[in-house]
């Protein structure tokens, strides 16, 4: 089924289409949001230069209309986005306990570059083909993130007791693809991962964290995006965060515990975005919401901090403002 709205179009020169799309998600507990709703605003340009018109009155659901007769307003070549909210999140991944945390995100494109939201971190395009004609786009850069461990913010009055978690600095790659037009003209389909190791020698592991999104617009003023990802981690990313040490153990009461590495979650979100002047092709302010289910799995879900003293299910919601210009 495709959208059903009509779509403004303005005389005179008639631009190049500019339809790039970045999408990620990935798990971090304590930062989560701005990485998964940036990262669907980020998206929204390709929407915007999907769903902008030319000259006259034309309904968006005319498969006929010419894809490289769009005006994309703000979002066309270089853009900026700045945001800023607060979420609901579990204390540590794992926990069953939640914390109410502002997040600030950042995205856009500068001189062709792509800068798509991580969570904790931020990832670069440097595939300079956002106006190359198909629909079929690449992306392909380094990423670079923060992860936080428990700390501090832990209710949990046993796991607690434990000292703090150093924090981990991840460098590494993506690589995507996005696909356009996949149920109607104005969609999009990315598959990507990050692969990424510790380098500030905290876990010292390597991570890989696979994922697919799909984005469409509701109308001229709103797109939604649902995505799916997973994470892989090795034995000493698993050992470091799951494992239960002779003195985690004396410490807590806790059971002993050899964490092993394996896909260790999986899960789902889905993101939505208001322009608040209700066209995203102008900048702006807009409203964007966040719900998220992600499922741990093997060590993640096996270790005490979780089968014990918290949830394999863990839940994220959150609501921010972004501006665009």
């Amino acid at each position: 089924m495709q959208p059903s709205f009509y779509l403004r179009q303005e005389q005179g020169d008639v631009p190049n289409v500019s339809r790039k799309s970045s999408l990620g998600s990935q798990n971090n507990m304590r930062i989560i949001l701005p990485g998964v709703a940036l990262a669907a605003l980020l998206a929204a340009p390709a929407i915007a230069q999907d769903t902008a018109g030319a000259s006259g009155t034309v309904r968006a659901t005319e498969y006929d209309m010419p894809r490289d007769q769009v005006d994309a307003g703000v979002l066309d070549g270089d853009f900026f986005i700045i945001g800023a909210g607060v979420g609901l999140v579990p204390t540590y991944e794992g926990s069953d306990d939640y914390v109410v945390t502002p997040f600030p995100a950042i995205a856009g494109r500068v001189g062709g570059i792509g800068i798509a939201p991580r969570a904790g971190g931020i990832a670069l395009d440097l595939i300079s083909d956002y106006d190359t004609p198909g629909n079929v786009q690449f992306q392909l850069g380094p990423v670079a993130r923060l992860r936080f461990g428990r700390d501090g913010d832990v209710k949990d009055d046993v796991v607690e007791r434990l000292e703090d978690q150093d924090l981990a600095v991840e460098v590494g790659a993506n690589a995507g693809v996005t696909f356009a037009q996949v149920l109607h003209p104005y969609d999009r389909l990315t598959v990507s991962s990050d692969i990424r190791w510790d380098v500030a020698g905290a876990h010292d592991g390597m991570v890989i964290t696979p994922g697919i999104s799909y984005l469409t617009p509701l109308s001229r003023g709103i797109f939604a995006a649902l995505n799916a990802n997973a994470e892989w981690v090795d034995d000493s990313f698993a050992e470091y965060y799951y494992g239960v040490t002779a003195a985690d153990a004396a410490v807590t009461g806790l059971p002993q515990y050899d964490a092993d590495g394996g896909f260790k979650s999986a899960g789902i979100n889905l993101v939505a975005g208001f322009d608040l002047n209700g066209d995203i092709t102008d900048g702006g302010l807009s409203i964007v919401g966040l719900a998220s289910y992600n499922r741990l799995f093997g060590s993640a879900e096996d270790t005490p901090f979780t089968s014990i003293r918290g949830s394999a299910d863990q839940w994220v919601g959150g609501i921010g403002l972004a501006y665009t210009f």
